[in-house]
């Protein structure tokens, strides 16, 4: 699932082919779950003719500004993205999307939009668990009001950290994945702020130390700027992160000292931990 880094470097491509561009030419699938409240004619009569401004970002949520209101918000779901004719976008591991495909527009696509320049945008998700939602301030209108702290823009200090977890008593693999706590914050990170914060995925939030709260702040930031500084490139991340080995549930899997990775299920998502590692 495309999580912040992904979806902060899918901003970046939308507004670095987009900015300042206007858009000539539209065009939407006729899907009503993916399109949550509108219909591809909607879609089009507030798309065609705007001047793309700026993309914003909040968590796994992305807009694009327009020189009108509404604009778009988009969610990607499982294995949604955004491409264009000048770069693809980011390759998910879990994706069925292959980087070495070319053809043009990708498979999936579900809206396209043409630039004045002859650029060309599209929004792909395969599994249809997308959404593109119309709002008029998506930041004060839900789902992105919803949200909590931005784990990339907006991590809060340790002491206020504390205070955002007082009376939860879910395991903090749990809180890592609701949004309303961190916003952006997936499987993967999750699992990877933990293994480095050496923190057992199954430890009620209630129970951790100031000493843990520390360790995985600081593991959050690190996690989060690393991959988007990488452009999330998962074969850029640093060979010793968890990341490289945690897919598939694979029972002799080890980390690069030869640790066992278990596989459980926490907050009912697969997590991958290092019982020597995670306490």
């Amino acid at each position: 699932m495309p999580e912040l880094p992904e979806v902060e470097a899918a901003r970046r491509l939308v507004d670095r082919t987009g900015r300042g561009r206007r858009i000539v030419d539209v065009w939407c699938a006729d899907d009503p779950i993916v399109l949550e409240g509108t219909t591809p004619a909607a879609l089009r009569k507030v798309l065609l003719g705007r001047t793309m401004r700026r993309a914003g970002r909040h968590g796994k949520h992305l807009w694009i500004e327009l020189d009108g209101r509404p604009w778009p918000v988009f969610h990607f779901g499982m294995s949604g993205g955004f491409h264009s004719t000048s770069e693809r976008g980011v390759r998910l591991v879990s994706s069925r999307w292959d980087a070495s495909e070319t053809a043009w527009p990708p498979r999936f696509t579900k809206l396209r939009m043409r630039l004045d320049d002859g650029t060309e945008i599209v929004f792909a998700d395969a599994r249809r668990l997308g959404r593109i939602r119309l709002r008029h301030d998506p930041r004060a209108e839900p789902p992105v009001s919803a949200l909590g702290f931005d784990a990339l823009r907006e991590l809060p200090p340790a002491r206020r950290l504390r205070d955002l977890l007082d009376g939860r008593t879910a395991p903090v693999k749990a809180v890592l994945l609701d949004q309303s706590f961190a916003a952006g914050v997936g499987n993967w990170i999750a699992d990877e702020v933990l293994y480095q914060a050496a923190i057992d995925p199954r430890r009620r939030v209630h129970t951790l130390t100031s000493r843990d709260l520390t360790r995985m702040r600081a593991a959050l930031r690190t996690v989060v700027t690393t991959a988007v500084r990488l452009q999330a490139d998962s074969d850029r991340f640093p060979r010793a992160w968890l990341f490289h080995y945690r897919w598939g549930r694979n029972a002799v899997a080890v980390t690069p000292r030869g640790d066992r990775i278990r596989h459980i299920t926490v907050g009912g998502r697969t997590t991958a931990w290092v019982p020597a590692v995670q306490h």
